[in-house]
């Protein structure tokens, strides 16, 4: 257990967090939570030493051993293995295993691990530090986004980990659902403070939205009253046989807390600009092949159509060829063998992590902004950068001087500036906070056109994937249907023992104590929670989905009426056009009712499930 006490800490004029004190408790799963820049990783090197608070003091009990993944690599050994071996405690430096269970499911081979760490990419050398790390077994362990180096089977692979991990653990990830599923308290670093409560994400931001609710609500009564008093005691000051009242007013208006309206946080808000789009597909590759070494295939006889407005997803384990083959269907690289053939009327747009090389230093981030397309000029730059949170003077900081995250915004504020109806994206959550992954969320979900985005955020593959493209056991497919059909249908092989450990670790939190009233109220409202939180895209989805079909519906009643038109005035090529119109309509209007389809059984699968849960919880009440 650790406790820190009046923490303070500033950069500069920036004021990080003041006054703050909390307490990690035996066995707590803390999740760090907060905007990029308001100090979550200064809090954790101020945890291990690394920096020191301008005020308060962290308490460590003596002998406790603290774990933390540093971005810094100093190899020593001439294997992985060996390397890995050095984190081992001291009784235990024989148990090589226990390396090699950690190493495998981090993402290395058996081959790997008697290779030099420096024959390794950065990502997993990092990985070699996190194996490390875990192996040494510490009393609390800090992560700093240790997804951003891990594919989607590490991930899972290290959340089964994290999940029975037995000690004190402090974890900072932009991903929630991964946060949500491993965390037992979530903390957060808000308006300079610090606040904990015991519980998963949503319920900390609804509570955070409730406080504030209240709060804004009583400064308002409370400015009310005060107006009210100050009226009262100039209306009535110069009336004598009213004194008393009006000195009693004024110790009234004296003793009354003034409080301050709330600054309004800045937060992503945008949306893509969508060029118009009418055609059967978007684009089309037939039997791609591609290989950087000519004795390992990446790509082989891939084939694949995607169709206006599809949401597709490419998944897999890294080093398989997914960014490879999103740079293929980009034409960023040519095949080596087949074609791609995007649709004449196609206009894309490309987001990913490497792009951030294209940035020229000398230019600011509203210089960027404007040179990104023709029609923007000075005044929507300035829209664009305030949308992705350069306002006022900040829009004039050059490049040289920005983060990887604010790198990644302006990235992302150049793709706004092109009106695209197709959208390539690489990781786009890496180096973004949670509140920035959420609007990029909702940014891309009202997209009008397509998009092909590579992920491991399985928030994302939730909420977005209609198809997916698998990269698995040195094989690629298309998969028809979304991420959770996905998982039902076996998924990566690890459902059945990722659902046995998450009842486990329920079950040892929770013990055998009987819930009281209370207790199952707040039960029940965590699972209306969750369930908003997870059937809510699904719902907006078949909304969409509707929608569409309705749409194109009154749409081909319109063009059979301009059908009559053309046919009476003997108009062919308008006849032809009509019909072909037409025909696209019906064709849109199959694909969203399969698109309804799959939705619809999404929908009724959780429904049951969380009413299965909440009926477990009226039942709680007759023991």
């Amino acid at each position: 257990m650790i406790s820190a006490e009046n923490l303070s800490k500033s950069y500069a004029r920036q004021v990080l967090f003041e006054g703050i004190s909390f307490k990690i408790n035996p066995k707590e799963r803390v999740g760090l939570v907060g905007r990029n820049g308001h100090g979550k990783t200064t809090l954790l090197r101020m945890i291990v030493g690394e920096e020191t608070p301008d005020e308060g003091s962290i308490i460590i009990p003596r002998n406790y051993r603290i774990g933390y993944v540093r971005q810094h690599l100093d190899f020593t050994e001439d294997t992985v293995l060996k390397e890995g071996m050095k984190g081992l405690t001291a009784n235990q430096k024989e148990q090589h295993w226990k390396v090699e269970k950690v190493l495998a499911g981090l993402g290395f081979a058996q081959e790997d691990i008697e290779r030099s760490p420096y024959e390794f990419s950065g990502g997993y050398q990092v990985r070699l530090n996190l194996a490390k790390v875990l192996v040494s077994e510490p009393d609390l362990l800090l992560l700093d986004e240790p997804t951003n180096y891990l594919d989607i089977t590490s991930i899972r692979w290290i959340e089964r980990f994290l999940v029975g991990w037995p000690g004190e653990l402090v974890l900072i990830t932009h991903d929630r659902t991964f946060m949500d599923r491993i965390v037992t308290h979530t903390m957060g670093i808000h308006r300079k403070k610090v606040k904990k409560i015991e519980g998963d994400t949503g319920k900390y931001y609804t509570q955070i939205a409730q406080e504030e609710e209240i709060y804004e609500k009583t400064r308002l009564n409370d400015e009310r009253r005060r107006k009210e008093v100050e009226h009262f005691i100039t209306q009535f000051r110069a009336k004598a046989r009213l004194v008393g009242l009006v000195q009693s007013r004024i110790k009234t208006l004296e003793k009354m807390e003034k409080k301050e309206k709330l600054e309004k946080i800045k937060t992503l808000d945008f949306s893509f600009r969508y060029a118009p789009f009418v055609g059967k597909y978007v684009l089309q590759a037939t039997d791609l092949e591609f290989s950087y070494d000519p004795s390992v295939e990446l790509i082989r006889d891939f084939t694949f159509t995607l169709r206006p407005g599809e949401k597709v997803c490419v998944i897999g384990p890294n080093g398989k060829g997914k960014t490879t083959l999103l740079k293929l269907l980009s034409g960023r690289l040519v095949p080596q063998r087949g074609g791609i053939t995007p649709n004449p009327k196609t206009v894309s747009g490309t987001f990913d992590q490497t792009n951030v090389s294209t940035l020229i230093d000398s230019r600011s981030v509203e210089e960027e902004i404007m040179y990104a397309y023709p029609d923007i000029d000075r005044q929507k730059a300035r829209d664009i950068c305030g949308a992705m949170m350069f306002e006022g003077d900040y829009a004039l900081k050059k490049i040289e001087v920005l983060s990887g995250g604010e790198k990644s915004r302006v990235m992302l504020g150049k793709l706004l500036a092109t009106p695209v109806n197709l959208l390539f994206l690489d990781e786009p959550t890496n180096h973004l906070d949670m509140e920035s992954s959420d609007a990029l969320l909702a940014a891309v979900d009202s997209f009008e056109g397509a998009v092909v985005m590579v992920t491991h955020n399985e928030m994302f593959l939730h909420a977005l994937a209609e198809r997916l493209i698998i990269f698995y056991h040195d094989s690629i497919e298309i998969f028809e249907g979304g991420y959770q059909r996905f998982l039902e249908k076996g998924g990566w092989g690890d459902e059945e023992e990722t659902i046995a450990i998450g009842k486990k670790a329920k079950a040892e939190r929770e013990g055998s104590e009987k819930l009281d009233r209370k207790e199952l109220r707040k039960k029940r409202a965590e699972i209306i929670t969750e369930r908003s939180r997870v059937m809510g895209p699904i719902e907006k989805g078949i909304a969409r989905a509707e929608h569409g079909i309705d749409a194109r519906e009154k749409r081909i009643k319109e063009l059979h009426h301009a059908m009559q038109e053309a046919a009476h005035a003997k108009d062919g090529k308008r006849i032809t056009a009509i019909s072909m119109e037409i025909h696209a309509c019906e064709e849109e209007i199959e694909s969203l009712f399969k698109e309804l389809e799959d939705l619809t059984h999404r929908f009724e699968h959780h429904n049951a499930v969380f009413e299965e849960r909440l009926t477990q919880v009226e039942q709680l009440k007759d023991y």
